[in-house]
């Protein structure tokens, strides 16, 4: 037998082999096992959170993670559910939440799972719950719909180590002491630290105390999240500071719901992002979040950063060039209840006085009943204030560094808690055409995970946690309002997190299969 002749059973042989290597090599998707229990979403439109073109297919889930994404067959064991050609896109990631303050009453999360949100990221503004560990037990032995992560609040350990007399900056060994605080709370799972330098005790910290702290969190792989010292005043030094942190500890930082929130900062978006741009190029890991509403939720001495009460001059200023008093609403008064959905104008008129001396007089009365109640001012007198103008916030959520937040809660007096991502899929990127469907998305997903150091979920691929949103994008929209802050969004079909629906046809159902998201 020469070399080029093959016995008809070696032949056979080659062929099988052959068969057997297609198979194994095929780029259909059956990895599967037949006996193991899985989901297949089917014939939907993935936009897959990278910002790559959208593209049809399916998506199988196997013990809460994807399995495969592609033109998938059904095999023994699938669920299938028919995603009818809607769009189906990674759950979106609330960057910036205050969730953690209702979410063991409502272990639902309707208002967040309503528009899409998978995850939250709690412990903003420099408060946390404490100690982090403890939160985290309960709210799995809770069970929540969601997942959460969370930072540790820089205030929050300032008041566990210097109690009632943190209205100053700490002293070396105050700060030596947080620092450890930091560590544990790090060790536990936090991603790294928040601050809230507008909001006490904060505002009465120097930048050397943020910076030693940051570079604790820094040591252990964490990040730094703040909301600035000042969002008008003195918001190019409160950017500068913070860019200052991320260039002191080379950790990444991330500034809280950027926005420009003062008369004469309007139009200035491009030099913000100017500043931003070379702060990265110098090599600071330096990016933002925000959320698309032209009115913020604070408590109302934040407009007085000097917390005098007394001051009108500074209080005509800030009516004047901050907040109008036709802009300032009430979501809380304790004092007087009554006022409550009404504005600072409205109150003015009531009274018969200059909208200025309005808010000294409501300003002393919170005081006074804070006092009387042994409650903090800023629980008693919560306010709605308008400062910001839409063409810079489209600027600032155009920038390439900027992802979605809403900054709000689950039973949140200011409309970004319930449809800050539907507004945006709705508004901004359906009837205005700010940006591709492509880039909003990864704004909510991918670039979020990315700027919170997630690493499995945030993109839809093989492998990934199957956190998914399935929606219509020809009429998915915000429905909240100022006047009724939580109406539900339309468009959003069906949610899951972890591979378990949470939600569907308008409603949550039983599953609670939301996980703490630590940090590693």
């Amino acid at each position: 037998m020469n070399k080029l002749t093959i016995s008809r059973n070696e032949l056979m042989a080659t062929l099988v082999c052959a068969v057997l290597l297609l198979i194994s090599c095929s780029p259909k998707q059956h990895d599967a096992q037949p006996s193991q229990q899985s989901l297949l979403i089917q014939g939907v439109s993935i936009v897959d959170g990278t910002g790559a073109p959208e593209f049809e297919g399916d998506v199988r889930i196997i013990d809460g993670r994807i399995a495969a994404v592609g033109k998938l067959e059904v095999i023994a064991g699938d669920t299938v559910f028919d995603g009818e050609g809607k769009t189906l896109a990674p759950g979106f990631i609330d960057t910036h939440s205050h969730a953690d303050r209702a979410l063991l009453d409502l272990p639902d999360a309707l208002v967040a799972v309503s528009q899409g949100i998978t995850t939250v990221v709690v412990g903003q503004d420099g408060g946390s719950r404490y100690p982090l560990k403890s939160f985290f037990d309960e709210v799995q032995a809770t069970g929540v719909a969601i997942n959460v992560a969370s930072y540790v609040g820089h205030n929050t350990i300032r008041a566990e180590v210097m109690g009632d007399d943190a209205l100053r900056p700490a002293t070396a060994d105050e700060i030596a002491e947080m620092g450890k605080i930091i560590s544990a709370e790090m060790s536990n799972g936090a991603l790294g630290l928040s601050t809230g330098l507008e909001y006490d005790s904060g505002i009465n910290s120097e930048t050397s105390e943020v910076i030693a702290l940051a570079q604790v969190a820094a040591d252990a792989g964490g990040r730094y999240i703040s909301h600035i010292r000042s969002e008008d005043r003195w918001f190019e030094d409160s950017i500068a500071e913070i860019i200052d942190v991320g260039r002191a500890t080379g950790m990444p930082v991330q500034v809280s719901h950027i926005k420009l929130a003062m008369k004469r900062l309007w139009g200035t978006a491009d030099d913000v992002i100017a500043t931003l741009d070379a702060a990265r190029a110098e090599g600071i890991d330096i990016t933002a979040d925000i959320y698309p509403y032209e009115f913020w939720s604070s408590n109302l001495m934040v407009l007085l950063p000097k917390r005098d009460y007394n001051d009108l001059e500074e209080i005509a200023m800030m009516l004047d060039e901050i907040a109008p008093p036709e802009g300032i609403r009430f979501t809380t008064f304790s004092a007087q209840p009554e006022y409550v959905g009404k504005t600072l104008a409205d109150v003015a008129v009531l009274r018969g006085i200059d909208p200025a001396i309005a808010f000294s007089q409501l300003a002393a009365e919170a005081d006074a009943y804070a006092q009387a109640h042994d409650v903090s001012m800023s629980s008693v007198a919560k306010i709605t204030g308008a400062s910001m103008r839409e063409d810079d916030i489209k600027k600032l959520l155009a920038w390439s560094e900027t992802n979605v937040c809403t900054d709000g809660g689950l039973n949140y007096p200011h409309p970004r808690g319930a449809g800050t991502f539907t507004r945006i899929l709705g508004r901004f990127v359906r009837e205005q055409k700010l940006m591709s469907l492509e880039t909003a998305i990864y704004k909510m997903t991918g670039l979020a995970a990315k700027h919170m150091g997630f690493k499995d979920r945030g993109v839809i691929a093989a492998g990934n946690v199957a956190d998914l949103v399935l929606f219509n994008r020809h009429t998915v929209i915000d429905k909240a309002t100022v006047e009724s802050p939580q109406e539900l969004s339309v468009g959003i079909i069906s949610v899951w997190v972890h591979g378990e629906q949470v939600y569907a046809d308008g409603k949550t159902g039983a599953a609670r299969p939301g996980q703490i998201i630590r940090h590693e």
